[in-house]
């Protein structure tokens, strides 16, 4: 019984062959059209790893966990890998990146073309005014952008497709240059205003240590043999408590000062950029083989569903099957309710 129900089977497919093949064939054929029609895309990468500065008081070993888990255990969250990746696909950058210039890869097939167009205009984003261009592009270049991070070693990798290959790459290492110019002025900006506060604590505490000071001498020019009083004694001892802690302070804060002084005309790299991106051999979309492959596979499963289910209906048909017959009268009931409204909508639109 097994044997003749694998040959029903086979000679359902021998007898509808034309189906059984033409149809993956006619897929994987249309896909591999398609692959060639469809302007090709090219991925270029980059990756860079931030400089964090870790303030933090948790153990080497629960901050390596935390850190595999996403957790950012140090005291400043905008040096966290994340917070750069967030960076890169922010507005503000992507907005200068579309208005950056870049050398125009289709000059060599226009001679009368600049040597160099805006990303507005390599990618052909059409708008009614710059604004609109500019957002329509922006949401064009967040879908050819993506940021990946590794949680265990805080590697950020960026990621750009472009329709050529050096542009691709071009657009990624600007990135990572604007990324830089962004954090250099951020942290200026912050070495300012932490050295404009700092300045202002300075001279105070010095005010405030001068008359610690000042105190304190006029203490000895009154109290000559203070140390045969135990009042004076601690009198004496609370005053000098009080220089060495101005004192204390004053130092620490002039460091602070001095090094948001560095930092404030410092243009020093804050990442360090691991692998720079270079224009790709082979593109990356669309992948015509696998395309190819998986047409064909899709389309096999179809013909085959569409020979059996031809086949079921010409045998339910040739026995009279009471199903078949129900399914006949429901179907030409449908067929024709169908084709009363379509006619009754024609006619009032003829009206």
């Amino acid at each position: 019984e097994e044997e003749i129900r694998l040959l029903r089977y086979v000679n359902v497919l021998l007898k509808r062959w034309r189906l059984v093949l033409g149809v993956p064939l006619l897929a994987a054929f249309s896909a591999g059209v398609f692959s060639f029609v469809v302007r090709p895309t090219f991925t270029a990468s980059a990756s860079f790893l931030p400089e964090v500065r870790s303030g933090s008081r948790v153990p080497a070993g629960l901050a390596s966990l935390a850190a595999q888990f996403g957790v950012a255990t140090g005291s400043d969250a905008a040096q966290a890998p994340q917070f750069y990746a967030q960076v890169l696909k922010s507005r503000e950058l992507l907005e200068r990146i579309l208005l950056d210039r870049y050398p125009d890869p289709r000059a060599k097939h226009k001679p009368l073309a600049a040597d160099s167009a805006t990303l507005l205009e390599i990618l052909k984003i059409k708008g009614d005014s710059l604004s609109q261009r500019v957002y329509e592009g922006l949401k064009t270049l967040d879908k050819l952008v993506s940021t990946q991070v590794d949680r265990q070693t805080g590697i950020v990798k960026l990621t750009v497709d472009a329709p050529y290959p050096k542009l691709a790459a071009a657009v990624a290492n600007r990135m990572l240059d604007r990324l830089n110019e962004f954090n250099a002025k951020t942290r200026q900006s912050q070495a300012r205003e932490r050295r404009r506060f700092v300045e202002e604590r300075v001279a105070a505490v010095e005010r405030e240590l001068r008359q610690a000071e000042e105190d304190l001498k006029n203490f000895y020019e009154r109290n000559r043999s203070w140390q045969s009083s135990p009042q004076l004694v601690v009198e004496e001892d609370r005053l000098r408590r009080q220089v060495q802690l101005r004192q204390e302070l004053y130092l620490t804060l002039k460091r602070e000062y001095e090094t948001a002084r560095i930092e404030e005309v410092n243009d020093t790299p804050v990442i360090t950029v691991i692998e720079a991106a270079v224009p790709p051999l082979e593109r990356s979309k669309p992948r015509r083989r696998l395309n190819v492959i998986l047409a064909f596979m899709v389309g096999g499963m179809l013909s085959l569903f569409l020979a059996f289910g031809a086949e079921y209906f010409d045998r339910s048909g040739r026995e009279e099957d009471q199903d078949y017959r129900e399914f006949r009268t429901l179907a030409g009931a449908v067929w024709s309710e169908l084709r009363g409204m379509v006619g009754l909508k024609g006619g009032s639109r003829s009206r």
